[in-house]
């Protein structure tokens, strides 16, 4: 069976993107990163959505990004809240943890390589996705063409490493409907830059952008807020 390293957050955008991984038929080895994030909820969400979409394996890799600092996730910065459509998305928020997803993606790739994959799959979508430059198609492209000169397998054998973005074209609503369609359940997600425990804050713009796809699709979020 052909293998895909999916990068899983425990988000529903992650949730999604892993659970279109499994419905292309691919075996997929999914990673998460303790990375010295606000909330270990992330991670709980993460290995619930693991077990719930019965992923081949589940890898946690723990770095300290706080030692990078540069975001409220990571740092004593506040978490906007009770943003406008038109704040968020203006420019990149506080929220932003700086490279990211091509730190993450760098480790899903070392995942690739030794486990014999050529696709990673992750969920970021270019509408609705709060201003990070990093969830671009452009950032993506350039990742495929840095894999091929950045690894053995890529350099003496030719392998072709794909970033598969199923996502990145979606809207929260479309990322919401089409959770409907593959059964993934969204209740077990979480998606809350600032929670009050395990309850979403429902004022962050991950929490407005979510509850705004679920209004839109005609939906009712099954996660609780405070």
């Amino acid at each position: 069976m052909k293998r895909a390293v999916c990068l899983l957050s425990g988000g529903m955008d992650s949730a999604v993107s892993t659970a279109e991984a499994l419905h292309a038929g691919f075996e997929v080895h999914a990673l998460s990163f303790d990375y010295g994030q606000r909330h270990s909820v992330e991670l709980e969400a993460a290995r619930r959505v693991a077990a719930h979409l019965r992923v081949r394996d589940h890898r946690i890799v723990t770095l300290d990004l706080r030692a990078i600092g540069g975001s409220a996730l990571t740092g004593a910065i506040d978490v906007p809240k009770d943003r406008s459509e038109e704040a968020i998305g203006a420019s990149v928020p506080v929220t932003y943890v700086p490279a990211r997803n091509l730190i993450f993606l760098s480790f899903a790739l070392a995942l690739a390589e030794t486990i014999h994959a050529q696709t990673i799959y992750l969920g970021v979508n270019a509408i609705d996705y709060s201003g990070y430059p990093d969830c671009r198609q452009e950032f993506l492209d350039a990742f495929e063409r840095v894999a091929e000169k950045a690894t053995a397998a890529g350099a003496e054998r030719g392998v072709h490493f794909s970033i598969a973005a199923p996502l990145v074209a979606l809207d929260k609503r479309g990322i919401v409907l089409r959770a409907r369609e593959l059964g993934v359940d969204l209740g077990l997600t979480h998606t809350c830059y600032d929670p009050d425990g395990r309850l979403a804050c429902g004022r962050c713009d991950a929490c407005r952008l979510r509850l705004k796809g679920f209004e839109q699709a005609g939906l009712r979020d099954p996660v609780e807020y405070s």
